[in-house]
Order: C-alpha cells, then sequence, then structure tokens
C-alpha cells in the first residue's frame, strides 16, 4: 500500500503485516517466522491457529453473532458464565462480560461503589490503588493506574487513586528484605485508609502480579494476605486485575488463588478470549451481588457488544481446551525451566539487574549497573531497542515499565504461549541471547 490510513502505534511507524499463525509461531507476508514469547500481550495463552477454537467460532457463527443483551441472552454467554463460576474459586460466580481488560476494570470499580449505594452507604465512593500499576486506558480505568507515562497527557480528567507503593522487592523504598521488612509496602494501605477515612473508600485494586507498569513483579510470599485482612478490618472491597495473570497464566484460574486470597471482585481479559475474540469480564461474589439483587437488580454498567455470543463461544472453547488438555498443570514447570535459563543470561550479560515473575509470566529489568542497580538514562530507550532487537532476530517480547517511581526503568516480559514445548522454550532463549549480544555490542561502542 502506497498510503496507510491505519492508526499504528506510532503514526510513521512500518509494522509487518502478519499472514498467519500456527501455535507459538507467527509469519508475516514477507515469509519471516517470529516466535510470539509475549503471546501478543500476554494475552494468546494457547498459541495461534488453535482448530477447536476456530470450529467453535464457526459453529456459532451459523447460529447467531450478535444479540443485545438487554434484549436477549445466548447459550454461549450463559455457558460462559457458569463454567467460569466453576473454575473460580469461593462464590466468585457473578460474570458481567465485556470487551476488553479496561472496559472490565472500570466495571469492577462501578460494580464496587454500586454495592455500598445498594447497601444505604453513599460516602464510599473512593477506590485506592498502588503506583506501578496499570488497569486500563479508560478514564476511570486509568484513574486506577500508577503509571505516570500513561496518565501524563490526562492528568487534569484523572481521579488520585494511587496512594502507597508496590511490593517492589527489588526496589524496596524501604531498603528492607520480606519477610523481615514486615510488608511495609502493604501496610502503608492501612495508613492510607486512615487518612482518607474508611467511610469514603469502597474498595482497593491489584494486580496480583504488576505487568505492564514493572515487568512482572511479584510479591512476597504474605503480601497478598496483608492487603486482603487490611481491606477485610476496615470494611473496603478488594478488587484483583487479573487481566493479565488470570486464565492459566501463573498456573492457575486465578494468580491471587496462589496466595490464599480471593478476591470480592475479579477483572478477566487477554488470556479468558485468548486472542480468538475480543472478550473480558468482571466478575463478581455473592456477597457483592446480594444487596444489587435485592435493590435495584440493574448493575449499572454496559456496552453494545457485552456478553457478544461470538466472543463468548470462543471464551468458553478456550476454556474447555485449557481444561481438557490440563493446560495449566504444566504451566509451573515451564515457568521454572524458563527462569533457570534467564538466569543464566543474567549471570552473562552484565544489563539484567532482575529475572522474576510467576508461572509464564517472567519479566527482565535492564539496568545500568548491576551491583548498584542505577537504571540506564531514559533517552537510551533501552526497552525499545531490546523490543527492536529481538524482533529483528524473529522473538517477540513486551515492553513494560521499571523504577520506583515508575518512569526511570526499563524491562520486558516473557509470556509465551502456555502451550509452548521445551524445543520451543530452547529455541525462545537462543534467540534471546542473540538479542542480548547484539545490545552488549552496541552498548560497549557507545560508551
Amino acid at each position: 500500500m502506497e498510503q496507510s490510513y491505519l492508526i499504528k502505534p506510532m503514526l510513521d511507524g512500518s509494522y509487518p503485516v502478519i499472514d498467519y499463525g500456527k501455535g507459538v509461531y507467527l509469519y508475516d507476508k514477507n515469509g519471516k517466522k517470529y516466535l510470539d514469547a509475549a503471546s501478543g500481550a500476554v494475552t494468546a495463552n494457547i498459541g495461534h491457529g488453535e482448530k477447536e477454537i476456530i470450529k467453535a467460532m464457526e459453529e456459532q457463527a451459523q447460529k447467531v453473532s450478535f444479540v443485545y443483551r438487554s434484549q436477549f441472552t445466548s447459550e454461549a454467554a450463559e455457558k460462559l458464565a457458569e463454567k467460569i463460576a466453576k473454575l473460580l474459586p469461593g462464590d466468585l460466580n457473578w460474570s458481567f462480560f465485556v470487551n476488553s481488560g479496561s472496559e472490565a476494570t472500570e466495571t469492577a470499580m462501578k460494580m464496587a461503589i454500586q454495592y455500598w449505594q445498594e447497601k444505604g452507604i453513599t460516602t464510599k465512593h473512593k477506590i485506592l490503588s498502588r503506583w506501578v500499576s496499570y488497569h486500563g486506558i479508560t478514564l476511570g480505568a486509568l484513574s486506577m493506574s500508577g503509571h505516570p507515562g500513561r496518565r501524563a497527557r490526562f492528568v487534569p480528567l484523572l481521579e488520585e487513586f494511587p496512594v502507597i507503593h508496590p511490593p517492589y522487592c527489588y526496589r524496596c523504598p524501604y531498603h528492607l528484605e520480606a519477610p523481615a521488612c514486615q510488608y511495609l509496602c502493604a501496610r502503608e494501605l492501612e495508613t492510607a485508609i486512615n487518612r482518607i477515612g474508611a467511610d469514603n473508600v469502597a474498595a482497593f485494586i491489584v494486580e496480583p502480579v504488576i505487568g505492564a507498569a514493572g515487568g512482572a513483579i511479584s510479591p512476597p510470599k504474605d503480601y497478598l494476605k496483608t492487603i486482603k485482612k487490611i481491606c477485610d478490618d476496615h470494611d473496603i472491597l478488594l478488587i484483583a486485575d487479573e487481566v493479565m495473570t488470570g486464565a492459566g497464566r501463573t498456573g492457575a484460574m486465578l494468580a491471587s488463588e496462589l496466595w490464599g486470597v480471593i478476591p470480592d471482585i475479579v477483572a478477566l481479559g487477554k488470556g479468558l478470549g485468548a486472542g480468538y475474540a475480543p472478550i473480558a469480564a468482571a466478575i463478581a461474589t455473592d456477597k457483592v451481588i446480594e444487596p444489587i439483587l435485592a435493590g435495584s437488580k440493574v448493575v449499572m454498567s454496559g456496552h453494545t457488544l457485552s456478553a457478544n455470543p461470538q466472543s463468548c463461544a470462543a471464551a468458553l472453547a478456550v476454556l474447555e481446551y485449557l481444561e481438557k488438555n490440563q493446560i495449566m498443570k504444566t504451566v509451573e514447570g515451564k515457568g521454572e525451566f524458563l527462569r533457570k535459563e534467564l538466569e543464566k543470561l543474567k549471570s552473562q550479560f552484565w544489563f539484567i539487574g532482575d529475572v522474576r515473575g510467576i508461572g509464564l509470566l517472567l519479566g527482565i529489568e535492564f539496568v545500568k549497573d548491576q551491583t548498584s542497580r542505577r537504571p540506564f538514562p531514559r533517552n537510551a530507550q533501552v526497552t525499545q531497542r531490546m523490543v527492536e532487537l529481538a524482533k529483528e532476530k524473529g522473538l517477540i517480547v513486551y515492553p513494560a515499565g521499571a523504577g520506583i517511581d515508575g518512569v526511570n526503568g526499563d524491562s520486558i516480559i516473557i509470556s509465551p504461549p502456555l502451550t509452548i514445548t521445551e524445543v520451543e522454550m530452547n529455541e525462545l532463549i537462543y534467540l534471546l541471547k542473540e538479542a542480548f549480544s547484539v545490545f552488549s555490542k552496541e552498548i560497549n561502542l557507545s560508551e
């Protein structure tokens, strides 16, 4: 094409045109093969071109692809909601289907506020969150996000929801180590609640593993339990943003389960539809739904394509595929294998500061100096360069933020499809090493 009218991430950027995908690989129109070590945007959990999913989508298309949720329900949506209720822990039983993770977290926020309204408590309308977090790009979701780079252009329109530090052990703001630190970064929440007043706070939202804003920062053992107890003690709902971590990415349906925590509301997305169709969900416990059911009977949210039967059929097929093939049971072992290989790379390349994450959501943070953990200067654009070099080698990795201020730091996420094999993981490591070798030469020449 001589002229493109598509608004791309970079308007004047040059992007390969993808022809097709198969398993962990993507192939562009020029025949180049890419190992998708990012699952796109931590989304393609079962890989590309899976025939079972395509068949389910085709069968649904033969029936009906769209009905409006205020007029009809569909078998696909009903079955998906039932499947999610069975797979999620506790009484997380009620699914509100939307189209993206941003819509899911924003719907979760609205559910939390409405829960208190339906109970006759109208003062609890604030949502608290953490810095170095990302919950979505719509204004409500962005208000909850502690991601300075993505907030910057819209600050006048946003609420000031982020109030506490993340559980960023590699860059602990207190310069302590867990558990001797007594989870001070979690206990900041209690201080924030006391300052604002628990009577004004509806919910606290948390990513169990921090994704785009922090490069797979995972908390120490009892962090999430501490957060949940603080919320319970102050009569505040806990929202888990599992858009990136849910649907098996960490080896369980919810990453929260790994720490023995059941949130009041969960946001799912990305891996729920595994990229086959746009779908996400806000899922509430019986506790949250009961006063609404006894009151207005309406969750005040909705979109034209909410509970779209085509997308619901795809997501149901994805969850059934995960179950039938016992995919989640393999994630822990694959994650351990990849992490060990990444640790080996850390010992070979001085600019790798930290390797972290859980399951197949792994992060690599880059530093100017391993000993001092000093980050590269912003103008070095290290994350962008790492993504470019990997792509040149035929490897797709996911860019992420880093740094305790959420500004000064570089990291990437390694999050291949959960179906990746050992042979493919070895290829991933080989290609990553090739990219790091090129970067090492470049950085040495520039100094």
